[in-house]
């Protein structure tokens, strides 16, 4: 299952379950992961994308190592809301995951995530060059928190 919306998610998982959110970038994946709760997002680590056999392994080990019960996956429409290539790119990814481990993803809308990640790094008075490096996986927490707040009925 496909959706954009997080009610349908929430309806295939009554029972909640840590999700696994990903911020694709064309050159890295940020991940970050929640607690079964759905109440916080972590920020984790950042994989260099390539082939999508290559990130379908490391992502399958990550998804068995943390119980990944659903994907969030970030999707970056146009700021009109309308959807360019990089959105379809990203829908396309979605669908070779959902195939891959038969689990239910959640297209949620990036806009402005990499802004709010940067923004909170820079309060955390993080180097730029440290910035640089966990850029992607703060983004992917942004997005995952904008879906886990909407799945606890807190938004949207």
């Amino acid at each position: 299952m496909i959706t954009d919306r997080a009610g349908e998610l929430r309806e295939a998982l009554p029972d909640g379950g840590t999700l696994l959110g990903l911020d694709l970038g064309t050159k890295t994946i940020g991940i970050a992961t929640c607690d079964a709760g759905w109440r916080f997002a972590t920020a984790g680590k950042t994989l260099p994308r390539g082939k999508f056999g290559r990130d379908r392994e490391a992502l399958a080990a990550l998804i068995k190592q943390r119980g990944i019960a659903g994907i969030v996956i970030g999707l970056p429409r146009n700021m009109d809301g309308s959807e360019g290539p990089r959105a379809q790119a990203s829908r396309a990814y979605a669908r070779n995951l959902a195939e891959a481990f038969a689990l239910p993803v959640l297209l949620w809308d990036e806009r402005w995530s990499t802004q709010s990640a940067e923004a909170a790094m820079i309060g955390q008075d993080m180097s730029r060059a440290k910035r640089a490096e966990k850029i992607d996986s703060h983004a992917a927490a942004v997005i995952l928190q904008g879906a886990i707040d909407a799945l606890a009925g807190n938004a949207f």
